[in-house]
């Protein structure tokens, strides 16, 4: 069988499998095994790997004119599984930073209320208000929205690289402003 054969029929399997209830049911049965296997092997949860598994199918179906047939379309759902498990662990990152800067904020009140005064509030925003408008944003997108460095400079229009120099310059001019030290 020639490679064009190959890459058709897999093509053809594929379709053939989401044209018919039947010939669906038994694509499924054939490569599901393989899917929710990857999956668990690497999550470790039977309920995650069931649920991470009906996500791969859901995004198969619906990206099916994007099997191209070059590979057994085992390889091309566990490609997708892959993808879908990374997903699971940066919404689980991005809750757990959430839940922790909650909860830092929870312990920020708290104390608060036990102190009379704000004076550390205060000195912390004149220290952001001093500095230059793109170096005060680049500072808030990473530091209080948790963007990467690279997500706040295409916010702000500036390369990975000069978001990267343009929040350093930002940190030394806070670290300065807060201490109550003049600029260099």
């Amino acid at each position: 069988m020639t490679a064009v054969s190959k890459v058709g029929s897999a093509v053809d399997e594929l379709r053939l499998a989401l044209a018919d209830d039947a010939a669906f049911e038994a694509w499924y049965r054939r490569t599901v095994s393989t899917v929710y296997s990857y999956l668990l092997s690497r999550c470790r949860s039977a309920d995650l790997a069931e649920e991470l598994t009906q996500e791969t199918y859901a995004a198969a179906i619906a990206k099916r004119n994007s099997y191209d047939g070059r590979s057994e379309t085992t390889s091309w759902l566990c490609g997708i599984a892959r993808h879908k498990l990374a997903d699971h662990f940066r919404a689980n990152q991005r809750g757990d930073r959430r839940r922790i800067r909650l909860e830092v904020r929870q312990i920020e009140i708290a104390a608060s209320a036990h102190e009379p005064s704000g004076f550390d509030e205060l000195v912390i925003a004149e220290a952001l208000e001093s500095l230059p408008p793109l170096q005060r944003a680049m500072l808030t997108f990473v530091a209080f929205d948790d963007l990467s460095v690279a997500d706040a400079g295409r916010l702000i229009g500036k390369s990975h690289a000069a978001a990267q120099s343009l929040l350093q310059r930002a940190r030394d001019g806070f670290r300065r402003a807060y201490r109550g030290e003049k600029a260099a």
